[in-house]
């Protein structure tokens, strides 16, 4: 296969809709186990109706820990059953809030977690 110059790649990634280029994103990074949150800005300004259906319903979610509340050795008991720290490793985790406790999980997984995390007297954003 001829090495393609970057300006034949462009020209190539000019012929594709936004969602064979998100397809294309998505296989990359599958491939060479990266992230291109940047790439995006490759395919270059589009219209209002391109931008609507680059949109996509956000599958993976982020459970913060932002406060830890009265209970907190409850929380670290949560925190401890939700993922697999040990002891000081989710008191670290607990003290230094705000901070991720769970990262790009399902929304229901997600949802379970916060509502446990607030049962113990947790403050927790789902983003």
């Amino acid at each position: 296969m001829a090495k393609l110059s970057q300006e034949d790649l462009l020209a190539q990634f000019e012929e594709l809709t936004l969602i064979e280029l998100s397809e294309f994103v998505k296989a990359f990074e599958e491939k060479f186990d990266v992230t291109a949150a940047a790439a995006v800005a490759v395919a270059g300004p589009a219209g209002p109706g391109a931008v609507a259906e680059a949109v996509e319903e956000q599958d993976e979610f982020d459970v913060i820990l932002t406060g830890a509340g009265e209970k907190k050795i409850q929380v670290i008991k949560v925190v401890r059953e939700l993922t697999s720290l040990g002891l000081k490793e989710a008191k670290d985790l607990v003290d230094g809030t705000p901070k991720p406790v769970l990262e790009k999980v399902a929304k229901d997984a997600a949802e379970k977690a916060a509502e446990s995390l607030k049962a113990a007297g947790a403050s927790v954003e789902v983003k």
